[in-house]
């Protein structure tokens, strides 16, 4: 009788109360996740044999077919490891997660080794067109948030990254969110101490100040474009930088404090954005990109930079719903398990021109708190309610109000 009442009672309990009590498995989840997007390419690119397997679907708008396939390859790559490097930086963990984690330093290694090597079969096009320089930028970022990396790469797999990252100098970026790809490269040229352009640098936050346009948010480029730009690359970009940068020179200093500022704020309006079920408004170019949209709030959490209004478990709640709401359906991924584009399950319909399967993979970045041990409050606090939770529960939440 009573495991009748308490079978009852489970199934009419509010959905959210009961998520609450019961066990939390977010970082099972995250990394199950983790493991789905990257063993596809990794192991194939540590095989020297990505070009083999991995898809060459592209937009049906696709705007230079030719070379968008030959660029797909560094964008799979390179975006992936963007969003997973903090997580391969880590050390220790439950025992499980940590051979997990041994497996893809293993295979990331070799990865790198041939994205970077002339003589292998899976070298990038680093020299072809405009595309490589951003997603150049997106490796160059994985290694600045993963010394790890660096530091076990040997002698000419780092010689031959070099290279390719010098060859992006001779790319023109776009006047627009492209300046800041120029610029995280240099970041990871002037961390790892090699001469760096800091002029290339100094563009960025100069030209980043002229674009604010008010409470967090920044226009890409002159005219604003309401979409997740601020979320993909600008503000993590910013951020990255200006964090890599500081210990090294003060050239940057009159910039910092503006931007921990509107980092916050825009971290604020990013939860506000993740409705009660995970979606989120389905606006701007690039929303194949899944939960990249939420890139900034994953890479504030894992720097522990979160302002007060948000704590890490309530964070944590709300882009476990966004991986969710943005992989449940069936055809989220290809039966050789490769992302179909689309931000629910197959939509070809609603990708640009530029997008290939290789673009994609951009959404790693919201898997940037798994670089966050298992004891940290962001993992280790109870599964909270996020804003539009608790205000569509009838719940009192603070008002929202401009930064400045």
């Amino acid at each position: 009788m009573f495991k009748k009442l308490f079978l009852v009672c489970a199934l009419v309990l509010p959905v959210g109360l009961y998520a609450q009590q019961t066990t939390n498995n977010d970082r099972a989840f995250w990394l199950q996740h983790l493991d789905q997007l990257a063993k596809p390419i990794l192991s194939s690119l540590a095989k020297d044999s990505l070009r083999i397997v991995m898809p060459q679907t592209m937009s049906k708008f696709i705007d230079n077919p030719n070379t968008r396939k030959e660029v797909a390859y560094l964008e799979a790559f390179a975006r992936l490891m963007s969003g997973i490097s903090p997580w391969l930086n880590l050390e220790g963990g439950s025992a499980k997660e940590v051979a997990l984690r041994n497996q893809y330093r293993n295979y990331a290694l070799k990865a790198i080794a041939n994205a970077v090597n002339p003589k292998a079969k899976d070298y990038m096009a680093f020299e072809k067109g405009g595309q490589p320089l951003v997603d150049a930028s997106f490796l160059a970022l994985a290694l600045v948030r993963s010394p790890w990396l660096w530091e076990n790469l040997d002698a000419q797999a780092k010689e031959n990254v070099i290279k390719a990252f010098l060859a992006t100098r001779n790319v023109k970026p776009g006047f627009s969110n492209w300046i800041l790809f120029s610029g995280m490269i240099e970041t990871f040229f002037c961390k790892y101490g090699y001469p760096w352009d800091n002029l290339r640098v100094e563009y960025c936050f100069r030209q980043l100040e002229q674009w604010y346009v008010g409470d967090g948010v920044y226009s890409d480029g002159p005219p604003y474009h309401w979409d997740y730009y601020n979320s993909y690359v600008i503000h993590p970009y910013l951020a990255n930088m200006i964090k890599e940068l500081s210990p090294k020179t003060n050239l940057f200093n009159w910039t910092a404090e503006k931007l921990k500022t509107r980092n916050e704020r825009y971290a604020v309006i990013q939860e506000r954005l993740i409705n009660n079920d995970g979606s989120f408004p389905v606006t701007g170019r690039s929303i194949v990109y899944r939960g990249a949209a939420f890139h900034h709030l994953a890479d504030i959490a894992w720097r522990k930079g979160l302002p007060k209004e948000l704590n890490p478990a309530q964070v944590r709640s709300a882009l476990t719903a966004v991986i969710k709401k943005t992989t449940e359906s069936p055809s989220t991924f290809t039966k050789d398990g490769w992302l179909a584009i689309g931000l629910y399950g197959a939509q070809p319909d609603l990708a640009d021109v530029y997008i290939t399967t290789g673009s994609l993979y951009i959404c790693a970045n919201i898997l940037l708190p798994l670089g966050l041990p298992e004891t940290d409050e962001f993992w280790s606090s109870p599964a909270t309610k996020w804003t539009s939770q608790k205000v569509w529960s009838g719940e009192s939440v603070l008002g929202d109000h401009a930064v400045e």
